[in-house]
C-alpha cells in the first residue's frame, strides 16, 4: 500500500518527524512531493512503527499547497522534544497499476522506509481521480476523471490555466 512512517533524509542521515502539529496539509505535501495522487491522510502515534536513529523534524505545519516539506514551517533540523512512539506516517488512498500517477521525478530526500511502496491488491478507485489519456507524454494528455464507476472527460467551458494547475498538481507534478 502507499503509506508508512515518513522519514527526511538531511546531513548524510536518515530520521523521523514527530507528529507535534502533522496533519492532512503536510500528508498532502508529501503525497505531492512522493508524487503519489489519492487522498492524504497524517496517522500520529506511530501509527506505522517506532523508527529508530535521530528525530529530525518537529513542529512541521504545511499549508498543503508547497511542493515539498522544505517549503513548510517547521523546526530547525534536529530541534525537537519527542521520543519515537511520535513518529509521523502518511496514507494516500491506494490505487491499482496504471491509476497510480507517478510524477517523473523522485524527491531522494524523503521516503517511506516503513513499508514497501507499491500498489494494493484490490481494484479500489476513488472519485475523483485523475488521469491524462492520449497524450504523446506521460505528462500531457486529456484530462479524465473517474466518477461512479467510470472514467469521464472533462468539459472545456470554463476551463483555465488554474484548473490545469490543479490537475497537474493532483498528480503529482510540478
Amino acid at each position: 500500500s502507499f503509506e508508512g512512517r515518513v522519514e527526511v533524509y538531511h546531513d548524510g542521515k536518515w530520521g523521523t518527524i514527530c507528529d507535534d502539529q502533522w496533519d492532512d496539509r503536510d500528508a498532502e505535501v508529501v503525497c505531492r512531493q512522493l508524487g503519489l495522487s489519492g487522498i492524504p491522510k497524517a496517522l500520529s502515534w506511530a501509527h506505522y512503527g517506532q523508527g529508530s536513529g535521530p528525530i529530525l523534524l518537529d513542529e512541521v505545519q504545511c499549508s498543503g499547497n508547497e511542493l515539498s516539506l522544505d517549503q513548510c514551517k517547521k523546526s530547525d533540523w534536529g530541534q525537537q522534544n519527542c521520543d519515537h512512539i511520535e513518529d509521523a506516517g502518511v496514507s494516500c488512498d491506494p490505487f491499482t497499476g496504471t491509476d497510480v500517477q507517478f510524477c517523473s521525478r523522485f524527491y531522494p530526500h524523503i521516503a517511506w522506509l516503513a513499508q514497501q511502496l507499491t500498489p494494493s491488491s484490490g481494484s479500489c478507485r476513488a472519485s475523483g481521480t485523475v488521469r491524462l489519456a492520449g497524450g504523446r507524454s506521460p505528462s500531457e494528455g486529456r484530462v479524465e476523471v473517474y466518477y461512479n464507476g467510470d472514467w469521464g472527460t472533462v468539459c472545456d467551458d470554463g476551463w483555465t490555466d488554474l484548473g490545469a494547475q490543479v490537475v497537474c498538481r493532483q498528480l503529482g507534478f510540478r
